[in-house]
């Protein structure tokens, strides 16, 4: 005889494949009485489902909103087609959505069917994922075994190539995956220099959990450090503004790829921008076309000046 938790959940598949089940058609097709039918949508009301039930000859059963889930029954096709859907979302940065796509593709994929799994290995091998001329090729396997010691806190050995092209092993502590509309980054703890790190996953080479848990000591912001290393680290100058307008607005005319920013107040923000020398940063400032001030250094405040004086003397 059918266990109470299967039959629940063979109760749930069937409430989700049509609009409305009779109790009669429910009895038949779990073949249990219709008592056992009320009562077991009881206990599925009691767990957070949402079964409604409409009176009369012609009423029945169907599957509302609740406060839970209810579990996806996929067949082999659905699910391989739920966990391309969701891969290609990783890689596309649509909306934000990318981070979301990557820790339900790793839930799912952990749940698979050998057969379905190995199906899905197989795609992979035959996707590519396009890349900037200055990108490397992401494996969609190394992004989900750094999900995954991301999730588990494990202690993971990584074979790194720096942007001069030398090859170093590192031992990390993973924390996050941040993608930049970009590229994906790992943030992790390093283990050998004690200090928080990012590194740029279409660098790293190999990637191997050790198996033990790492206690993280005070993580950062992961959208902030990985922020702060694409906009400032690169360069040699740097310039802090005061730029008034709010913060949302802030990023939409400085991505956060070019400046680090810090909301001041509702209506202005301090951003901290990179660049090569005084004048090319004066440029960049003046091409904003918002009011700013400049806090600090005086280099690209005289630079900024000097350029202004000069389109007001160009315009005369």
């Amino acid at each position: 005889m059918v266990n109470t938790s299967a039959r629940l959940l063979r109760l749930l598949s069937l409430l989700s494949t049509r609009q409305s089940w009779t109790c009669a058609d429910l009895a038949a097709q779990l073949e249990i009485t219709e008592r056992t039918v009320r009562r077991d949508i009881a206990r599925l009301r009691e767990l957070g489902y949402g079964v409604e039930s409409e009176m009369g000859p012609w009423g029945g059963y169907r599957l509302g909103p609740g406060t839970s889930m209810p579990p996806l029954m996929l067949d082999e096709e659905e699910a391989l087609a739920v966990a391309v859907g969701l891969r290609t979302a990783a890689f596309s940065g649509v909306s934000g959505s990318d981070q979301a796509a990557l820790s339900a593709l790793l839930k799912l994929r952990q749940v698979l069917p050998a057969r379905i799994a190995g199906r899905l290995g197989e795609l992979d091998a035959a996707f590519t994922h396009t890349a900037r001329p200055d990108d490397g090729q992401i494996s969609p396997a190394l992004l989900l075994g750094l999900a995954t010691a991301c999730r588990r806190g494990e202690r993971t050995r990584l074979t790194y190539r720096d942007g001069a092209g030398t090859t170093s092993a590192r031992r990390v502590a993973p924390y996050r995956l941040i993608y930049t509309g970009r590229r994906w980054y790992l943030l992790a703890y390093d283990l050998t220099r004690q200090d928080w790190r990012t590194f740029r996953t279409d660098r790293i080479v190999d990637a191997a959990a050790i198996g033990q848990a790492a206690a993280l000591p005070d993580p950062p912001d992961p959208e902030r450090m990985v922020g702060t290393g694409i906009a400032l680290r690169p360069y040699p100058v740097r310039v802090t503004i005061r730029l008034a307008v709010p913060a949302d607005e802030a990023r939409r005319l400085v991505p956060p790829t070019v400046g680090v920013h810090h909301p001041d107040g509702d209506d202005a923000t301090i951003i901290d921008i990179g660049g090569p020398d005084a004048d090319g940063l004066a440029r960049y400032l003046l091409s904003l076309g918002r009011p700013l001030r400049i806090l600090h250094p005086e280099e690209v405040r005289q630079a900024f000046l000097a350029r202004t004086r000069q389109l007001l003397e160009d315009n005369q």
